[in-house]
């Protein structure tokens, strides 16, 4: 064992070429982030930890069934235009969007290292997800926000070595913190310019 996210597939190591965002390599970083929500420790994150899983199963389902149309994701998109349900298109979409809400408020979280993390959450959530949501998935996001354990606990969470190993110092933890968001937040950044670029958003 090791501490977290020394034990996941980071999304400094995606590959991203010409071509477009590795497949696989995002899908396998992106399972990742489910344990994050298991680290936050609290049931009321349960609605976002099962739209992240259901949404990978999604662009999962699309590249097993299409492996060399979907070697990057953006190939997985282009290759589902002609198909009268874009199943994966719209999981993807909304799988962007959840990572652009954990990203977000991680990012507020690591700039404002005073602020509680239901702050940096709930920052997060508006300048993400929020416009998205209708009355009652809103309540929802509030009352999860509010759930958001102490900020020392969960950072403590993340340095830990669950095998009993000796914790990452706060210095390497903050450094490994930073890189993985910062290329999660290149490849969302990017994915979105894409999906609206080529108008992949409208409808859903």
């Amino acid at each position: 064992m090791a501490p977290y996210l020394q034990s996941v597939k980071s999304f400094a190591d995606v590959p991203v070429t010409d071509a477009g965002v590795d497949t696989l390599a995002f899908l396998e970083a992106s399972q990742g982030v489910l344990g994050l929500f298991d680290l936050l420790g609290s049931t009321a994150f349960a609605t976002v930890q099962s739209d992240l899983k259901g949404n990978i199963a999604k662009v999962r389902a699309r590249y097993d069934a299409a492996p060399t149309q979907s070697a990057t994701l953006e190939e997985l998109v282009k290759n589902e235009q002609g198909e009268k349900k874009r199943t994966a298109t719209e999981g993807l979409m909304w799988l962007l969007r959840g990572l652009a809400f954990t990203c977000t408020a991680l990012l507020n979280a690591q700039a404002n290292r005073e602020e509680e993390l239901s702050v940096a959450f709930t920052k997060g959530y508006d300048q993400t997800l929020k416009k998205f949501h209708n009355f009652i998935v809103k309540g929802i996001f509030s009352v999860a926000m509010k759930a958001c354990p102490y900020r020392a606990d969960f950072y403590a969470k993340l340095a830990a070595d669950p095998a009993g190993g000796p914790s990452v110092p706060e210095d390497t933890l903050n450094e490994e913190l930073d890189k993985w968001l910062a290329s999660l937040n290149l490849i969302v950044k990017r994915m979105e310019a894409f999906y609206e670029k080529h108008g992949y958003n409208k409808g859903f």
